[in-house]
Order: C-alpha cells, then structure tokens, then sequence
C-alpha cells in the first residue's frame, strides 16, 4: 500500500454518472407508477337517422364536470356503424357528450350518455341512437 495512492470517494466514476441514473430511475418510476389506463369507448350506431350526420363530437367530462377529452369526426357520406375513441382515464364516472350535425337544418341536440369505469373496463362498447330534431 505504500506504492498506492488511496481513492479519494470523489473522484470515483460511477459518481459521475449518478445523475443520468438518477434520472432513469425516475421516468421509470414515473412511467411505472402511473395507474391510468388506456381505454377504448366503442359507440355502435343504432337506429335510423345517421346517414344525414356528417359531423360527430364527442366530450368526455369527469365527476366535475371538467372536460378531459374532446374529439371530433367528419364524414362525407355518413359515420360508419361503430365509432371508437381511445383515451387515458382513471376508473370512476363519467358523462360523455355527443354532438351529432348535419350538412343542412338545425344544429341537434347533444346526447348525454353516463359512463362508470372500473380497472377492469379497457374496452367499453354502447349502443348510441341518433339524435333527434327539435
């Protein structure tokens, strides 16, 4: 040991790169830690009256009305016959908005559709009428 200079802690290599390992260690804990699930809301059309829509909006708002996701789709010759929206939601209950419009007329009213997610819930599929004219 005479020969031997001791190592000071300071100048030891992995402490250099302890700040990228620190950083990993973090978005994996973030990225693991994370209890959202994607889900997939799956809308059949029923009834009559879709063929005139050329314009569907859905609004996903939480239990407090805040809104959370919003989508739009346009259709040339009327929606196909099963609309599906993915997004991340916790579990709980949700109200979602569906505004449905027309190439002529009067706007529709939106049809308010009540929605309970539990963890078991990744693919949740409806049935949803068209709205009708006031």
């Amino acid at each position: 040991m005479e020969g031997e200079r001791r190592r000071n802690w300071r100048q030891h290599p992995l402490l250099k790169r302890l700040p990228l390992l620190l950083l990993v260690a973090m978005g994996l804990w973030l990225w693991k830690g994370s209890d959202v699930l994607e889900r997939e809301l799956v809308w059949r059309l029923e009834g009559q009256g879709w063929s005139d829509i050329q314009t569907v909006e859905f609004q996903v708002k939480n239990a407090a009305g805040e809104l959370v996701k919003r989508e739009t789709r346009s259709f040339k010759e009327g929606p196909p016959d099963s609309l599906s929206l993915k997004t991340e939601l916790p579990s709980g209950t949700y109200e979602v908005w569906v505004f449905a419009r027309g190439g002529s007329g009067p706007p529709l009213p939106p049809r308010v559709e009540r929605l309970t997610l539990g963890d078991e819930d990744v693919r949740v599929e409806r049935g949803l009428r068209a709205p009708v004219s006031r």
